[in-house]
């Protein structure tokens, strides 16, 4: 090689502003906060944008998992829920949380549970007999995972005579599956306090004990009968219908939806825009995309729509055979209610209004 090529690589590898591999900033699982064991993944790194928070999985509790992207703008709504979640449940800065499943972190994310001051450690193996061990060892303030896990843990270790072994007190949390209400009689005997926590990995906790945690949560009629009600956030149907009833949920008489009677709605809502307040519609388009693939939701885009408008106004049209509501019951009026969506709108325009920072990627129209 010519030594001019030698001086232009010296040149470049003191002054280029690209990254090396060995560079890249990384977001591993422990930056995540979800470094803990599960048998039912494979670690496996990702290039990861940085327009997205971070990356996650849906469940799978009744479908193929599905990728999730959680964007920055949607962390704060995250957060004040998680608020709310841990005021619920009595916790307080410096409680310790033992979650058995380390992706349920992803649905509170790492930025707010250390904002509510909650430390938290997982299982070291994914089986019972470890939850056993770790629970009567660590003595948690609250364990947080799937509530007939937590049931069969709990009388095994009764069968095993560790009865005595058991905390004094807990707050048991469930979440992922619906509640397993004979988890309730199982606790009974340590006067352990049960919660349960309805929510997914697109956006969020949603409802404690029955009770909204975000408030641009709405209920429409559904096609799962009499008596249910579609959820909707921010104007972006969940697929989930559940009862709503002025008895009150098992675990909180003023929790009016009742979260362990879940079922899954079909034929979902279509949502149309219909208002916007962004000035672009290529913007509200392109979100409507993006939204399709980070979240698995559909959003299509009026074309009477109206730019530049004081707020959002989704309408929500009922598929084939679902139940049938007034026109006035099927808007979706921000800005309260509409936040989930508007806040991937505004991640929409963020990602237009910078360019792609990476040289070697050109996209020509």
């Amino acid at each position: 090689m010519s030594q001019a090529l030698d001086l232009y690589k010296a040149a470049a590898d003191a002054f280029d502003t690209a990254p090396t591999f060995a560079e890249m900033p990384r977001r591993d699982l422990a930056a995540k906060g979800i470094s803990g064991p599960t048998a039912a993944h494979v670690i496996e790194e990702i290039h990861t944008p940085f327009n997205l928070a971070y990356v996650t999985f849906t469940t799978g509790s009744s479908a193929f998992q599905n990728i999730v992207g959680v964007a920055h703008t949607e962390i704060e709504a995250r957060c004040e829920a998680t608020r709310r979640v841990m005021a619920g449940i009595g916790a307080k800065p410096g409680d310790r949380m033992f979650v058995t499943y380390p992706p349920l972190v992803n649905v509170f994310s790492k930025e707010a549970l250390n904002r509510c001051g909650i430390e938290w450690f997982f299982l070291e193996r994914s089986s019972r007999a470890a939850f056993i061990a770790a629970f009567c060892r660590a003595r948690p303030d609250i364990v947080l995972g799937e509530s007939s896990f937590i049931r069969a843990s709990l009388a095994e270790a009764k069968q095993l005579g560790l009865t005595a072994d058991l905390p004094e007190s807990c707050r048991v949390v469930v979440a992922g599956t619906p509640l397993d209400l004979d988890l309730l009689t199982e606790v009974a005997p340590q006067g352990y306090r049960v919660h349960d926590l309805y929510g997914c990995q697109e956006f969020g906790w949603l409802t404690l004990d029955g009770r909204p945690v975000r408030d641009d949560l709405s209920l429409l009629p559904s096609p799962a009968g009499d008596g249910y009600s579609e959820l909707v956030v921010g104007g972006l149907p969940m697929g989930d219908s559940f009862p709503v009833s002025e008895t009150g949920h098992v675990c909180d008489p003023t929790g009016k939806i009742i979260t362990y009677r879940r079922r899954r709605t079909y034929p979902e809502y279509e949502v149309v825009v219909e208002k916007t307040t962004v000035a672009s519609r290529e913007t509200v388009e392109r979100a409507a995309r993006t939204i399709l693939r980070i979240k698995s939701r559909v959003v299509k885009v009026s074309q009477k729509l109206q730019t530049g408008c004081a707020a959002t106004e989704l309408r929500l049209v009922p598929g084939i055979g679902a139940a049938q509501a007034d026109d006035q019951q099927l808007l979706i009026t921000g800005p309260a209610k509409t936040q989930a969506f508007d806040d991937l709108v505004k991640a929409q325009a963020e990602v237009q209004s910078n360019s792609k920072t990476d040289p070697v990627w050109h996209k020509k129209r």
